[in-house]
């Protein structure tokens, strides 16, 4: 899920990575930020479509002063390599938003290898 993005005066469409979460249960798990595969067309229309959903509070546990929370309704498809010994994706790249919003296919952090 994407849960907000981190602002970038200079990244086309200004937005310079997707803040991204699975799920844990019931609760929601930072998994990392994706920064690269999206071109400036999908960088305008994922900041149009964040900033409808703009939340103050993160569902996730993160600060950062160039970050806008998003509530976790888009679901990003991303590739990945592997993960990080902290539980982040490891050098993730955007595929493309999932026509379908079917919360079945949100990562499951319980369902991950290697736990």
């Amino acid at each position: 899920m994407i849960v907000g993005y981190e602002q970038s005066a200079s990244a086309r469409g200004g937005i310079g990575s997707l803040l991204l979460a699975g799920r844990r249960g019931h609760d929601w798990v930072y998994v990392g930020a994706v920064g690269t595969g999206f071109k400036e067309k999908d960088a305008i229309y994922l900041k149009k479509t964040l900033d409808t959903l703009k939340m103050r509070t993160p569902v996730v546990p993160l600060k950062g002063k160039n970050y806008v929370f998003a509530q976790p309704t888009p679901i990003a498809e991303v590739e990945f390599r592997g993960w990080t010994d902290d539980g982040n994706l490891r050098h993730a790249s955007y595929k493309g938003l999932r026509e379908i919003q079917d919360n079945a296919a949100v990562f499951d952090m319980d369902e991950r290898r290697g736990d």
